[in-house]
């Protein structure tokens, strides 16, 4: 089959950190050399190029455009994935917005006085990426990278626990529930999954939960996000001790803690994106090693997910 009249628009939230949307251009890159379509990036807000901008790109690129296949770069669905995007995308939204439901958004929001989506063709939104199971490869690959920077011995028991945003919404503890009962079956590890905010479990209770029912020397905490940005570099860092959070929005590397980090960007933070996670009185109890790879990024398996995504659509 020829896709040279159908393009597929990769949809990411956007970050004002910028080694995030150098992850989403590798994703794009990637996409494009592993597959028979072309592709852009489009920010829902914050980054550029906005979802309009990039499907102008798109029909730039290609005067024959008939077909896109906008594609979200999500791991769950969620207000973005159902509200947001459609409406930025011109297309009805899949339900209700809880924020605004009667669809008249303040002059101060996001989705006011926005830029019409000029393109003829079909745009078809497909939904988010969801549990599908290859994202177990993802994390057991991130499982054994961590390993192998661990200064513990083989013998040291090992524990894993997968962390996820959280949301008010039910979709992302759903997803995450689901993606955990597929890697428990196939783990040897005592596992648990755990929320940065929002919803319960918390990250320290999990920890807790997990050292108090098994020997655990090392903790591998896989963050389940596609890309680094403020909640992996900074937020789960700080709820984790590994680095210190001095009440100013400024953050220090704590030491004395045994860990391992994959991130690159560790001392990167935006400045005008705070968030204040609020676990009550619960502390982590465990003073062994943690561990702490990557996130999703733009691994091959992620690739090869998407594709088959638009594939399917079509």
């Amino acid at each position: 089959m020829s896709y040279e009249d159908t393009a597929v628009l990769l949809l990411s939230h956007g970050s004002s950190l910028p080694y995030a949307e150098e992850v989403f251009k590798d994703i794009c890159a990637k996409f494009k050399t592993k597959t028979e379509f072309d592709a852009e990036v489009g920010y829902m807000k914050v980054a550029k190029p906005s979802l309009p901008e990039a499907i102008n790109i798109l029909k730039e690129r290609n005067p024959n455009l008939k077909r896109i296949i906008a594609t979200p770069v999500f791991l769950a669905a969620g207000i973005h994935t159902n509200i947001d995007i459609p409406i930025i995308l011109g297309l009805e939204p899949k339900e209700i917005d809880p924020r605004q439901p009667d669809g008249n958004y303040p002059e101060s929001h996001y989705l006011y006085g926005l830029e019409e989506v000029d393109f003829n063709g079909e745009l078809k939104l497909i939904d988010a990426i969801g549990p599908n199971p290859r994202l177990i490869e993802i994390i057991n690959k991130r499982i054994a990278t961590a390993l192998e920077d661990s200064e513990l011995d083989e013998m040291a028991k090992t524990a894993v626990l997968l962390v996820s945003h959280g949301s008010r919404l039910n979709y992302n503890k759903e997803f995450i529930s689901s993606v955990f009962k597929q890697f428990e079956v196939q783990t040897d590890y005592p596992s648990d999954f755990g929320f940065m905010e929002l919803v319960e479990p918390n990250i320290p209770s999990s920890i807790n939960k997990l050292v108090k029912e098994n020997e655990v020397d090392r903790l591998v905490l896989v963050p389940v996000f596609i890309a680094p940005g403020v909640h992996t570099t900074r937020d789960i860092p700080t709820i984790l001790g590994l680095i210190e959070d001095d009440g100013t929005g400024h953050h220090h590397h704590n030491h004395s803690h045994s860990h391992s980090h994959s991130h690159n960007h560790e001392d990167s933070h935006d400045h005008g994106h705070h968030h204040h996670h609020d676990h009550g009185d619960v502390k982590m109890e465990f003073e062994g090693e943690i561990l702490y790879p990557e996130p999703i990024c733009d691994d091959d398996i992620l690739i090869e997910i998407l594709e088959s995504m638009v594939k399917d659509a079509l």
